[in-house]
Protein backbone atom coordinates (compact mmCIF):
# COMPACT_ATOMS: atom_id res chain seq x y z
CA UNK A 1 0.00 0.00 0.00
CA UNK A 2 2.84 2.40 0.83
CA UNK A 3 4.55 1.71 -2.49
CA UNK A 4 1.29 2.29 -4.33
CA UNK A 5 0.83 5.59 -2.50
CA UNK A 6 4.30 6.82 -3.49
CA UNK A 7 3.72 5.73 -7.10
CA UNK A 8 0.54 7.80 -7.20
CA UNK A 9 2.33 10.80 -5.71
CA UNK A 10 5.19 10.55 -8.23
CA UNK A 11 2.76 10.12 -11.13
CA UNK A 12 0.79 13.16 -9.95
CA UNK A 13 3.85 15.40 -9.93
CA UNK A 14 5.10 14.03 -13.26
CA UNK A 15 1.83 15.05 -14.90
CA UNK A 16 1.66 18.61 -13.60
CA UNK A 17 1.91 20.78 -16.73
CA UNK A 18 5.17 22.70 -16.91
CA UNK A 19 6.02 25.53 -19.28
CA UNK A 20 9.45 25.07 -20.84
CA UNK A 21 10.27 27.81 -23.29
CA UNK A 22 7.66 27.70 -26.04
CA UNK A 23 6.15 24.36 -24.96
CA UNK A 24 3.67 23.21 -22.32
CA UNK A 25 4.87 19.79 -21.14
CA UNK A 26 3.22 17.24 -18.90
CA UNK A 27 4.41 13.79 -17.91
CA UNK A 28 7.56 12.30 -19.39
CA UNK A 29 8.56 12.48 -23.05
CA UNK A 30 11.79 11.52 -24.78
CA UNK A 31 13.86 13.12 -27.52
CA UNK A 32 12.64 16.69 -27.10
CA UNK A 33 16.10 17.89 -28.15
CA UNK A 34 15.30 16.60 -31.66
CA UNK A 35 12.36 18.99 -32.07
CA UNK A 36 12.11 22.62 -33.12
CA UNK A 37 8.94 24.09 -31.63
CA UNK A 38 7.50 27.31 -33.07
CA UNK A 39 5.58 28.14 -29.90
CA UNK A 40 2.35 27.60 -27.97
CA UNK A 41 2.73 23.87 -28.43
CA UNK A 42 1.43 21.21 -26.06
CA UNK A 43 3.26 17.91 -25.49
CA UNK A 44 1.49 15.47 -23.13
CA UNK A 45 2.87 12.35 -21.45
CA UNK A 46 4.86 9.62 -23.22
CA UNK A 47 5.66 11.27 -26.54
CA UNK A 48 8.81 10.06 -28.27
CA UNK A 49 10.83 11.99 -30.85
CA UNK A 50 13.78 10.90 -32.99
CA UNK A 51 15.27 12.42 -36.13
CA UNK A 52 14.81 15.98 -37.35
CA UNK A 53 11.38 17.32 -36.43
CA UNK A 54 9.73 20.73 -36.72
CA UNK A 55 6.36 21.43 -35.10
CA UNK A 56 4.47 24.57 -36.12
CA UNK A 57 2.93 27.31 -34.03
CA UNK A 58 0.01 26.28 -31.76
CA UNK A 59 0.12 22.66 -32.89
CA UNK A 60 -0.79 20.27 -30.08
CA UNK A 61 0.19 16.62 -29.72
CA UNK A 62 -1.64 13.72 -28.11
CA UNK A 63 -0.76 11.19 -25.43
CA UNK A 64 1.83 8.61 -26.52
CA UNK A 65 2.68 10.16 -29.91
CA UNK A 66 5.67 8.68 -31.75
CA UNK A 67 7.48 10.80 -34.34
CA UNK A 68 10.54 9.39 -36.06
CA UNK A 69 12.61 10.71 -38.97
CA UNK A 70 12.47 13.87 -41.08
CA UNK A 71 9.09 15.35 -40.14
CA UNK A 72 7.58 18.82 -40.53
CA UNK A 73 4.17 19.64 -39.05
CA UNK A 74 2.44 22.93 -39.82
CA UNK A 75 0.59 25.41 -37.63
CA UNK A 76 -2.65 24.88 -35.70
CA UNK A 77 -2.63 21.09 -36.12
CA UNK A 78 -4.14 18.68 -33.59
CA UNK A 79 -2.88 15.14 -33.08
CA UNK A 80 -4.89 12.57 -31.15
CA UNK A 81 -3.53 9.94 -28.78
CA UNK A 82 -1.35 7.05 -30.01
CA UNK A 83 -0.49 8.70 -33.32
CA UNK A 84 2.69 7.44 -35.01
CA UNK A 85 4.62 9.14 -37.82
CA UNK A 86 7.35 6.96 -39.34
CA UNK A 87 9.46 8.75 -41.95
CA UNK A 88 12.06 5.96 -41.81
CA UNK A 89 11.54 2.31 -42.66
CA UNK A 90 13.39 -1.00 -42.65
CA UNK A 91 15.10 -1.99 -45.93
CA UNK A 92 12.99 -4.46 -47.91
CA UNK A 93 15.10 -5.09 -51.04
CA UNK A 94 18.16 -6.43 -49.20
CA UNK A 95 18.86 -9.84 -47.65
CA UNK A 96 17.36 -8.87 -44.30
CA UNK A 97 15.15 -6.21 -42.77
CA UNK A 98 17.11 -6.51 -39.50
CA UNK A 99 19.08 -3.35 -38.62
CA UNK A 100 19.77 -3.72 -34.89
CA UNK A 101 23.24 -3.94 -33.34
CA UNK A 102 22.94 -7.71 -32.81
CA UNK A 103 23.80 -8.25 -36.48
CA UNK A 104 27.12 -6.92 -37.84
CA UNK A 105 27.23 -4.39 -34.97
CA UNK A 106 24.32 -2.51 -36.51
CA UNK A 107 26.14 -1.79 -39.78
CA UNK A 108 22.97 -2.61 -41.74
CA UNK A 109 21.24 0.39 -40.18
CA UNK A 110 22.70 2.47 -43.01
CA UNK A 111 20.42 0.60 -45.41
CA UNK A 112 17.15 1.81 -43.88
CA UNK A 113 14.85 4.01 -45.93
CA UNK A 114 14.89 7.72 -45.07
CA UNK A 115 11.81 9.54 -46.28
CA UNK A 116 10.10 12.81 -45.37
CA UNK A 117 6.68 13.45 -43.88
CA UNK A 118 5.19 16.92 -44.34
CA UNK A 119 1.94 17.85 -42.60
CA UNK A 120 0.24 21.09 -43.66
CA UNK A 121 -1.56 23.61 -41.47
CA UNK A 122 -4.86 23.09 -39.61
CA UNK A 123 -4.70 19.31 -39.99
CA UNK A 124 -6.64 17.05 -37.62
CA UNK A 125 -5.03 13.65 -37.09
CA UNK A 126 -7.34 11.27 -35.21
CA UNK A 127 -6.64 8.69 -32.53
CA UNK A 128 -4.30 5.89 -33.54
CA UNK A 129 -3.43 7.19 -37.00
CA UNK A 130 -0.20 5.86 -38.53
CA UNK A 131 1.64 7.70 -41.32
CA UNK A 132 4.40 5.75 -43.05
CA UNK A 133 6.86 6.68 -45.80
CA UNK A 134 7.21 9.66 -48.08
CA UNK A 135 3.89 11.43 -47.42
CA UNK A 136 2.57 14.98 -47.73
CA UNK A 137 -0.70 15.91 -46.05
CA UNK A 138 -2.36 19.07 -47.35
CA UNK A 139 -3.78 21.95 -45.34
CA UNK A 140 -7.08 21.37 -43.57
CA UNK A 141 -7.13 17.61 -44.07
CA UNK A 142 -8.74 15.19 -41.64
CA UNK A 143 -7.17 11.77 -41.03
CA UNK A 144 -9.85 9.63 -39.39
CA UNK A 145 -9.09 7.56 -36.30
CA UNK A 146 -7.18 4.37 -37.02
CA UNK A 147 -6.22 5.30 -40.59
CA UNK A 148 -2.92 4.04 -42.01
CA UNK A 149 -1.69 6.72 -44.41
CA UNK A 150 0.87 5.63 -47.01
CA UNK A 151 0.30 8.21 -49.78
CA UNK A 152 -0.30 11.94 -50.13
CA UNK A 153 -3.51 13.47 -48.81
CA UNK A 154 -5.07 16.38 -50.68
CA UNK A 155 -5.92 19.64 -48.87
CA UNK A 156 -9.30 19.70 -47.09
CA UNK A 157 -9.99 16.03 -47.80
CA UNK A 158 -11.11 13.39 -45.32
CA UNK A 159 -9.35 10.02 -45.45
CA UNK A 160 -10.03 6.83 -43.51
CA UNK A 161 -9.24 3.11 -43.51
CA UNK A 162 -6.33 0.70 -43.90
CA UNK A 163 -4.75 1.73 -46.15
CA UNK A 164 -6.32 5.18 -46.00
CA UNK A 165 -8.51 6.26 -48.92
CA UNK A 166 -10.38 9.43 -49.79
CA UNK A 167 -13.85 9.66 -48.28
CA UNK A 168 -14.84 13.15 -49.36
CA UNK A 169 -13.80 16.77 -49.56
CA UNK A 170 -14.71 19.00 -46.63
CA UNK A 171 -15.75 21.90 -48.88
CA UNK A 172 -16.35 22.84 -52.50
CA UNK A 173 -13.33 23.60 -54.67
CA UNK A 174 -14.25 27.30 -54.63
CA UNK A 175 -14.24 27.45 -50.83
CA UNK A 176 -11.00 25.48 -50.62
CA UNK A 177 -9.37 27.97 -52.99
CA UNK A 178 -10.58 30.89 -50.87
CA UNK A 179 -9.31 29.40 -47.61
CA UNK A 180 -5.93 28.58 -49.14
CA UNK A 181 -5.67 32.15 -50.43
CA UNK A 182 -6.57 33.50 -46.99
CA UNK A 183 -3.62 31.75 -45.31
CA UNK A 184 -5.21 32.47 -41.93
CA UNK A 185 -2.60 30.39 -40.06
CA UNK A 186 0.04 32.99 -40.95
CA UNK A 187 -1.92 35.93 -39.56
CA UNK A 188 -1.31 37.74 -36.27
CA UNK A 189 -3.77 37.58 -33.40
CA UNK A 190 -5.05 41.02 -34.31
CA UNK A 191 -5.60 39.97 -37.93
CA UNK A 192 -7.33 36.77 -36.82
CA UNK A 193 -9.67 38.75 -34.58
CA UNK A 194 -10.72 40.82 -37.59
CA UNK A 195 -11.80 37.72 -39.53
CA UNK A 196 -13.21 35.79 -36.55
CA UNK A 197 -16.77 35.77 -38.03
CA UNK A 198 -15.49 33.49 -40.81
CA UNK A 199 -14.54 30.85 -38.24
CA UNK A 200 -18.08 30.83 -36.84
CA UNK A 201 -19.79 30.14 -40.19
CA UNK A 202 -21.05 26.74 -41.27
CA UNK A 203 -19.92 26.30 -44.88
CA UNK A 204 -22.38 23.49 -45.64
CA UNK A 205 -24.08 24.17 -49.00
CA UNK A 206 -22.22 27.46 -49.39
CA UNK A 207 -20.29 28.48 -52.48
CA UNK A 208 -18.04 31.06 -50.83
CA UNK A 209 -16.69 31.73 -47.35
CA UNK A 210 -17.80 35.33 -47.83
CA UNK A 211 -21.50 34.60 -48.41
Amino acid sequence: MINLFFKKVIYYFLNIPEKKGKVLLSGFSRGLQNVIFEGRNIVPDRCNFSGIIKIGYATTLGYNNLLGGDITIGKYCQLGADVALHATNHPISFMSTYINSNLFDGELKQLKENNKIVIGNDVWIGHGVIIVGNVTVGNGAILAAGAVVTKDVLPYSVVAGVPARDIRKRFSDAIITEIEALNWWDKSEKELAAIKPLFLKDFTNRHSIYE
